[in-house]
């Protein structure tokens, strides 16, 4: 794969990087996309009647379990070599900010440490009424299981459909966005709202923008540079040509 010359230089100068990854990231390690883990059992639903709160008051046995089938499939995945590279991207600049749309925690089990959850993660489990994360609750045939505090159901803690984004999570990340030197959208369809706007903001405050997928997104025509590859190609490559021009 050619990296531009341009970008290398950036890159190696580079002291404040901030990364968006979206589902083309986890893909490559064999994670289905939200609409691809629509198959066997689950293939008469549309994820849009299982990831809200109102399928979930109507049937919440369905949809913890579907998200447990999920959670299967997510623990049988590994990291690949894009999320391996992320964890040398962190170190190679003074500020880097990796933010995920992943629920899958495949950043943090690659090593990753600095990682803002902008959908919450699948592995993670918290009470449907009163919103605190539980880490463990009474073995019981409850399906889905009760809270420990307030015996009400736990639920994933992601974020579903009709629910508004974490606070926190898009304050942080929408700074980061905003003083970053360059961007990097990777492995991700930038069409999913509010995330879609954070390599905008970028743009906006003057940062370089760089785009690494396969397939053309609404981001493509703005992008400083495109990158057309899937992210385990490019991501170790970069990493290779910052360390040659670094001379590490």
């Amino acid at each position: 794969m050619k990296i531009p010359e341009k970008l290398v230089a950036q890159l190696a100068a580079a002291k404040s990087v901030t990364v968006l990854t979206g589902a083309g990231v986890s893909a490559e390690s064999g994670v289905p996309t939200f609409r691809e883990a629509q198959t066997g059992l689950w293939e008469k639903f549309k994820p849009e009647e299982l990831a809200t709160p109102r399928a979930f008051r109507r049937n919440p046995k369905l949809v913890w379990e579907w998200y447990a089938w999920r959670r299967e499939l997510v623990a049988k995945a590994s990291p690949n070599p894009g999320h391996l590279a992320l964890v040398e991207w962190e170190q190679l600049f003074p500020q880097f900010q990796l933010i995920t749309q992943n629920v899958d925690g495949l950043h943090q089990r690659a090593g990753s440490k600095n990682v803002i959850e902008l959908h919450g993660n699948i592995t993670r489990t918290k009470c449907f009424d009163e919103n605190r994360v539980v880490s463990s609750w009474a073995d019981t045939s409850d399906v889905p299981p009760k809270c420990p505090h307030c015996g009400g159901w736990l639920r994933p803690d992601v974020v579903w459909f009709e629910e508004a984004m974490p606070e926190l999570e898009m304050e942080l990340a929408t700074q980061a966005s905003r003083t970053c030197e360059l961007f990097l959208s990777v492995g991700t369809s930038t069409i999913v709202y509010p995330a879609a706007s954070l390599p905008y903001l970028s743009l906006k405050q003057g940062a370089t923008v760089v785009e690494v997928n396969p397939s053309p997104t609404p981001l493509t025509n703005e992008a400083h540079f495109i990158l057309p590859s899937a992210a385990g190609t490019a991501l170790p490559a970069l990493v290779a040509v910052i360390k040659a021009a670094r001379g590490i």
